[in-house]
């Protein structure tokens, strides 16, 4: 398996995926600041040219939560993700998923796009992030008791959005949240591999 990453990105989300497996892999260093990912052999894995991206024998792909989703189910024993037919699943890919709807609140607070909630597919930013304090309220996890693969997206996520960038202000939930996510060995391994 290959992490191709580059530091201080959002290659982060999937380095601290195979970082909670306890499983070997490669890590491959593409400079996004170089060009290093529009470099036809790099846009094969990843067509949008964009890091993270995965190899896997004769599996690549790109997406960071898709990645995370892969490496989940790729090492079931790492119990990142409920089981196929486990009433857990339905949530937890919600969850999974719900990097997208974090990345675009963050661009529409970024930009001060003004948009109508029901036309956009995030609905607005506040709404987001209500429901992410919401779902934690639960906690300790996403999913409650079970940290997921689902955490180290909407972890990594939320960390960029609330603590590196400061675009969202904190909230109780989301400081002791990230504050388990960054207590937890592997997400501190990561951390130091992608510096």
């Amino acid at each position: 398996m290959q992490i191709f990453y580059c530091p201080k990105s959002r290659s982060f989300a999937a380095l601290w995926a195979m970082e909670e497996t306890g499983e070997p892999y490669e890590r491959v260093l593409t400079d996004i600041n170089t060009g290093d990912q529009k470099k036809p052999d790099y846009l094969a894995i990843n067509p949008l040219g964009k890091v993270p991206g995965l190899k896997d024998g004769d599996a690549a792909m790109g997406e960071s939560a898709a990645i995370c989703a892969y490496i989940a189910d790729r090492y079931p024993n790492a119990k990142l993700a409920p089981p196929i037919g486990d009433p857990r699943r339905a949530r937890y890919l919600q969850w999974l998923f719900f990097n997208g709807n974090i990345e675009a609140a963050i661009t529409q607070i970024f930009t001060k796009i003004e948009m109508p909630a029901r036309t956009a597919g995030w609905g607005e930013a506040t709404q987001v992030f209500d429901a992410i304090d919401a779902a934690l309220q639960k906690g300790p996890w996403i999913l409650g008791d079970q940290f997921t693969a689902a955490d180290v997206v909407i972890g990594a996520g939320l960390n960029f959005a609330v603590r590196l960038f400061k675009m969202v202000p904190t909230r109780p939930s989301f400081d002791r949240y990230l504050d388990l996510c960054a207590a937890r060995p592997a997400y501190q391994r990561a951390e130091k591999l992608s510096a």
